[in-house]
């Protein structure tokens, strides 16, 4: 586990379950050992603070590449404390330049880490749940790992869109991990992706019991169109 991640377990940690007495479901699908995918729903920035704080094992999370490369005091200390923490960099652009993170996931999950994916894309604008993108399977079975479904509930009460911390005694918190899904060996063609990323986000559907867009998330600057559907 990296040196500042172990740092974060023994203090932000404590301090986070004190001030919010997060409940925890399903931790026995959690490995002791060996990579594995945890692909969540996306309400808060927070939520990827409460889940380093309620799973015993490191998590590499996924990053925005331009906090690596930032310049002047803040690029460097951002730079430093991702690295520390063993966080993946990602091209937010797409194309060619994400597959550097996709493949930077790869050897880390081979190696044994645990990878969070937020399938969505982007945190849901409006509390539901949207269409999940393939990544996360295929980044599974190029890896040959499986995927734990994770379901958060309520850290878009306790640090909103546009809250810069999350504010204590203002909701209740809760964390969900389902049983693991194992795509090894499945067809890898565009059809099979598709069916496998359905049947993960209806696992973390089962687990949030939020309403399921059958379409992407918007860019949080347009909201989604009621009735408005999704063709791919």
């Amino acid at each position: 586990m990296p040196l500042l991640y172990t740092i974060g377990k023994l203090t932000v940690g404590p301090a986070m379950r004190l001030a919010f007495r997060p409940t925890v479901e399903g931790l026995e699908h959690i490995p002791d050992k060996g990579g594995a995918i945890f692909a969540g729903n996306h309400l808060s920035v927070a939520d990827e603070l409460f889940l380093g704080t309620v799973v015993p094992r490191h998590l590499a999370f996924w990053a925005k590449s331009e906090y690596f490369t930032g310049t002047g005091v803040k690029g460097r200390f951002s730079k430093f404390v991702l690295t520390g923490l063993g966080a993946i960099p990602v091209e937010r652009a797409g194309g060619r330049a994400a597959l550097a993170a996709f493949d930077a996931a790869i050897p880390a999950l081979k190696g044994g880490d645990l990878v969070v994916v937020y399938p969505e894309g982007t945190r849901s604008p409006d509390g539901r749940l949207y269409r999940g993108r393939t990544g996360a399977v295929r980044l599974a079975i190029a890896a040959g790992v499986p995927i734990i479904p994770v379901g958060m509930i309520g850290t878009e009460k306790v640090q909103p869109i546009g809250a810069r911390v999350p504010r204590p005694f203002t909701g209740k918190i809760t964390i969900k991990f389902g049983k693991p899904l194992d795509f090894t060996g499945r067809p890898d063609d565009r059809l099979s992706l598709r069916q496998m990323t359905d049947e993960m986000m209806g696992e973390i559907q089962k687990l949030t019991g939020q309403e399921y867009v059958s379409r992407y998330a918007p860019p949080r600057a347009h909201p989604p169109v009621t009735g408005e559907t999704d063709a791919r």
